[in-house]
Parts: C-alpha cells; structure tokens; sequence
C-alpha cells in the first residue's frame, strides 16, 4: 500500500502524505473510509508513530481527512481536498505567472507552455 523511498530527499512524514493523498484521488481510499490507526500504520512502515501524526495532521489540514475523537481519521468528501487541491494550483499558476512577469518572460511564451503541458507535451 504505502512503501516509503529511504533514498527520496524529502521528509518521511511528506512521502506519507503524498502516498495517501494519491490513494485518495484514485479511489483507493473512498469517502468516510477509516484509516488505519497511528500506531498501526507507523508499526505497518517501521516508522515513529510521530511521523504518521504529523501526515495526518497535514492531511487533515488540507481536507483530505478528517478525525472524529476517539473514533479515528476518516477520508473527507472528494469535493473538499478536490476544492482545496484546485485553490492551491491556482496559486501555483499564479505565483509563476507573477514571476515570468518580473523576468521579463513574454506572455505568449508562457501561454505556448501552459498550452503544451495540458497537451501532454510538458517536456517539450
């Protein structure tokens, strides 16, 4: 289900998250279905219990999941973490925009690569 990459730069607590969220857009993981306990999930990847709570807390805050107390975390609705997974591109979008306009990058440049990556041509 979740393997984690020991030879991945980023935080371990960060490659959870990544995993999970990837489970959820797919469908692994369908709505209101209970995830595996802190404990469970830390002993599952031989990891402290402290990264899991940190991946769950990040999940939760990005709408993910919820937690219900003393019950467990829970998968959110699609439409909550899709809003939230769209908010943060656009903010992505923009940010990059901003700063190809303060590099002097010419905006049809910018519109020939947007252009190209929702073809499916982004490395060319």
């Amino acid at each position: 289900m979740i393997h984690i990459d020991y030879q991945d730069k980023r935080p371990i607590y960060e490659q959870v998250v990544e995993k999970i969220q990837t489970l959820i857009v797919k469908g692994a993981f369908e709505k209101d279905m209970k995830l595996p306990s802190v404990r469970a999930l830390a002993i599952e990847l031989s990891i402290n219990p402290n990264t899991i709570q940190r991946a769950y807390a990040e999940l939760e805050s990005n709408g993910f999941i919820y937690t219900v107390k003393g019950r467990g975390n829970f998968v959110s609705a699609k439409e909550n973490y899709m809003d939230n997974e769209r908010d943060l591109a656009l903010q992505q979008v923009r940010k990059a925009a901003k700063q190809a306009m303060q590099l002097d990058i010419e905006e049809n440049v910018v519109q020939k690569i947007v252009a190209k990556c929702y073809a499916g041509e982004e490395n060319q």
